[in-house]
């Protein structure tokens, strides 16, 4: 569990990974996986817990698991189980394991502009698409966690506040989303 003035990584893994045609969380024998954590972990995240559902796997460490029981229901049930799991940490950071160019740099970037936003909410764009990671302070759970519906994630959250910072990162990493082999 992590302390409090700490940041948590929560990677959202749990899907079927359908249009890819598996559970990304396993694609290529678990590089994403360990590319993901990676980047938490060296980017600033005390705490790192991947979201598992479709597949469960061995996470690597520092990382530690927590199963989304309800993971079928879409990304909204990931979010949820991770931002349960992150106990007293006072960032949450958002990313994704189909993601797998994102390393430490952008996961550090992102935190640094929100911790020294007023809002405390940041976002990585790519040459201005926005994409992950996506950190949230603590004082914003509630509202984030009120907005989860089915397969959309923070999207809604994000849409609705004028103060997310968002952060250019297309000179460190692509940041596409990856969803076919």
């Amino acid at each position: 569990m992590s302390q409090t003035g700490s940041t948590a990584g929560v990677l959202l893994a749990a899907g079927a990974g359908t249009r890819f045609g598996m559970p990304k969380v396993l694609a290529h024998d678990g590089l994403w996986l360990r590319t993901a954590v990676d980047a938490l972990a060296a980017g600033g995240c005390a705490d790192v817990v991947v979201v598992l559902g479709a597949a469960v796997v061995d996470v690597p460490s520092p990382a530690r698991a927590v199963i989304a029981p309800d993971w079928s229901d879409g990304l909204s049930a990931s979010v949820r189980a991770g931002m349960a799991a992150i106990g007293a940490a006072d960032m949450a950071v958002l990313h994704t394991v189909d993601t797998p160019d994102v390393g430490a740099d952008v996961v550090r970037r992102v935190l640094a502009a929100a911790r020294a936003a007023t809002g405390g909410v940041a976002r990585a764009v790519y040459h201005g698409r926005p994409g992950h990671p996506v950190v949230v302070a603590r004082r914003h759970w509630p509202a984030l966690l009120a907005s989860l519906d089915g397969d959309e994630g923070a999207r809604w959250f994000l849409r609705r506040r004028d103060d997310v910072v968002t952060v250019e990162c297309g000179d460190l990493a692509s940041g596409v989303d990856v969803d076919e082999a």
